[in-house]
């Protein structure tokens, strides 16, 4: 099967902002500053709700019977709709096992909600059996189904108390982390015209999960340790291949932290 580890990076839907709370006449920043403060007289926290969440990026690492591909979708000046079109689309062709990092707490909600926003179809993923049987017991939508592995989830035991983040996990296997950037400076990175790091930064998040689910892998028998060796090579072979950046900062980080097995 096709393996496609997945993260995005969002930002507020100003948009949205402005109609819900009629501020009509304020700038991107100032309506997504009312936002975060209404959301903390709400509910104690400025984490915006998932629908009130704008993508923009989407990154994956595919990896195939052949090759292995690690890019974002589109380019920086795609709208969200692409952007949330691609993803779905490549459900449908690849037909791939998913795999993210709180995929099912965040990132297929956010998804679903920018699907819906713009009429996106997506009829392999919302696929539960009754077209195909395939699927009626192990589909994208089931949580204890494994055509999307959430490791979050799966690792914590389905137990609140017991996830950890990325950059906890990514550090525990001697995985680089989050190189400089985080969730939280997306939005100050996108009002600064910085689409490209932000599509670096998601790119780094998703080899972060793709590693880990080697190590998963491993941890389930569904990889033995010569195969677990060859996959993670196959990573650093891609990585050495490439003149990005931050492909070159995440391999030198990776080789000096590096957790041998």
């Amino acid at each position: 099967m096709n393996v496609l580890a997945f993260d995005i990076e969002t930002v507020p839907d100003v948009e949205l902002g402005r109609r819900l709370y009629n501020v009509a006449d304020l700038d991107d920043e100032s309506v997504a500053k009312i936002m975060s403060f209404k959301q903390k007289q709400a509910r104690g926290t400025d984490f915006l709700p998932l629908a009130q969440q704008r993508i923009v990026a989407v990154s994956v690492v595919l990896r195939n019977r052949d090759a292995l591909h690690i890019y974002s979708l589109g380019d920086e000046h795609s709208p969200e709709r692409e952007l949330v079109q691609r993803f779905f689309d490549g459900i449908e062709r690849f037909r791939p096992e998913l795999v993210s990092w709180n995929g099912c707490g965040f990132d297929l909600p956010v998804l679903n909600y920018r699907a819906l926003r713009y009429g996106v179809t997506a009829a392999r993923y919302w696929e539960t059996g009754d077209g195909d049987r395939d699927f009626r017991y192990n589909n994208y939508l089931g949580r204890y189904h494994w055509r999307h592995i959430d490791l979050m989830d799966v690792l914590s035991g389905y137990q609140h108390g017991g996830r950890a983040s990325l950059e906890q996990a990514a550090l525990l296997l001697g995985l680089p982390g989050k190189l400089g950037m985080s969730g939280g400076r997306v939005w100050d990175a996108y009002l600064r015209g910085e689409l490209g790091a932000i599509r670096a930064y998601c790119e780094t998040d998703a080899l972060n999960t793709y590693l880990i689910f080697l190590r998963f892998q491993l941890l389930r028998g569904a990889l033995d340790l010569d195969g677990y060796r060859a996959e993670t090579m196959l990573v650093e072979q891609k990585l050495e291949q490439s003149e990005a950046q931050h492909f070159k900062q995440f391999l030198e980080a990776w080789r000096a932290n590096r957790d041998e097995l």
